[in-house]
């Protein structure tokens, strides 16, 4: 199957439907399970332009929740490959900083945030590598101001996602493309607990059982993993005073929300100067439009020393370059094979949702809200526990139903976490 082939150009006008019954559905736990907005509270949410149908249900779902304003800001597929095309060659240098400031400034005064992905996955994957990754470091290096609050837990935030063609007929690329979009809608309605009776009840249940698991690792304060699978062989040490999340969290605003929906994971921060050994991913990684498959890397006293992937490798050595941090972890999160993204047997090539299908690694950005009293903590505190600092926040997968994880304490003793991928801690 072959997912490197440039896209057929299908005018938006011609995107086909989706139910709007899925609409109203995921507009429903966007606003109120996600974000769960509150009265009064602005909203700002960028959608690519063939989510829009969503993005309008979302929209008026927020109104009748009482949002104060919501502003919307819209990407397109052609408008980002015209730039790659045909910009002068300063251009990829360069990112909106007026707009992230912008956005900053509205999470300060007390706006959520709300992502919607649905864009095609490999949309830049045939053009300048080169290109991509000056772009890509602009866009990092810019968007800081707004990444802040994000990455620090000051609001509430959260990405859904919404079937789009663009994105369906890369999953599914030799099925008819009614097929293959309802192939997509029915996996997204499925993992998102929208087949269930009462959506908002199952998620109740759900992050109740993601708790129940932060609550054993945080009572265990384990010192470091040990993850062992075909072509891994990985301890990643754990930050100071470090502590799990997974589900749903309370915003420093006070707000509880789900950052993600769907999401299966719990996770925490790594040490930044504590990983080592080698790790295989079990999924390919789509990072900015391109594709990057069977990524190996070696670890030494926390950085990433060798690096490389079958395809998309000169995209990947570009992102580790991207800062000091950049080569470091931000994030190891737990995830069972069981988990609904996993057993709908999809690659998504989206991160939103295979990195709940697998255990994974996040290269670069830590969350200090994964640190007790992460919200009073300066950089250089959050440094100095071992929390690592980047422009960059990516996630790539390591988890199968072959690997193994143990929890290791100070003293060297051991506890199974997971075997064959599945938890088998009470």
């Amino acid at each position: 199957m072959t997912h490197d082939s440039a896209l057929t150009h299908t005018p938006l006008a011609t995107q086909i439907a989706a139910d709007p019954a899925l609409l109203d559905g995921l507009a429903h736990l966007a606003v109120h399970v996600g974000l769960n907005l509150q009265a009064g509270q602005d909203l700002v949410m960028t959608t690519p332009s063939s989510a829009m149908p969503l993005a309008r249900a979302i929209t008026a779902e927020a109104y009748r929740a009482g949002a104060g304003l919501v502003t919307t800001l819209v990407s397109d597929r052609d408008m980002t490959l015209a730039r790659f095309r045909h910009a002068r060659d300063d251009s990829f240098d360069k990112a909106p900083d007026w707009l992230y400031e912008g956005m900053a400034k509205a999470y300060e005064n007390g706006a959520a945030r709300l992502a919607l992905v649905g864009e095609d996955p490999f949309l830049l994957a045939q053009e300048d590598a080169a290109k991509v990754g000056r772009a890509n470091r602009a866009n990092a290096a810019a968007y800081r101001p707004a990444l802040a609050p994000i990455a620090g837990f000051h609001i509430n935030w959260s990405i859904i996602p919404c079937p789009t063609l663009d994105w369906a007929q890369r999953m599914f690329p030799d099925q008819p493309p009614q097929d293959a979009f309802e192939q997509l809608a029915q996996a997204i309605r499925k993992t998102a607990r929208l087949d269930q009776a009462d959506p908002v009840a199952a998620w109740t249940a759900h992050n109740a059982e993601l708790a129940r698991r932060c609550q054993m690792l945080n009572t265990a304060r384990f010192d470091s993993l040990h993850f062992q699978a075909p072509g891994t062989d990985l301890h990643v040490g754990l930050a100071d005073g470090h502590f799990w999340q997974g589900g749903a969290s309370v915003a420093r605003n006070g707000v509880r929300c789900n950052p993600n929906i769907p999401t299966e994971e719990v996770f925490t921060t790594p040490h930044a100067a504590r990983v080592d050994g080698y790790v295989r991913a079990t999924k390919p990684l789509s990072h900015q439009g391109t594709l990057i498959d069977e990524i190996e890397m070696r670890f030494e006293a926390g950085r990433a020393v060798e690096a490389r992937a079958t395809r998309g490798g000169d995209v990947l050595r570009d992102m580790l370059a991207t800062d000091d941090g950049a080569a470091r972890l931000g994030e190891v999160a737990l995830v069972p094979h069981s988990s609904p993204v996993a057993q709908s047997g999809h690659l998504f090539f989206n991160t939103l949702f295979d990195e709940n299908a697998a255990s994974h690694i996040a290269m670069g950005q830590c969350y200090a809200s994964c640190l007790e009293g992460g919200d009073t903590l300066s950089k250089d505190e959050v440094s100095a526990r071992g929390g690592n600092d980047s422009l960059i926040h990516v996630d790539w997968m390591i988890g199968s139903d072959r690997m193994d994880v143990d929890g290791l304490h100070v003293d060297g003793s051991r506890v199974a976490l997971m075997r064959a991928g599945e938890w088998v801690t009470p």
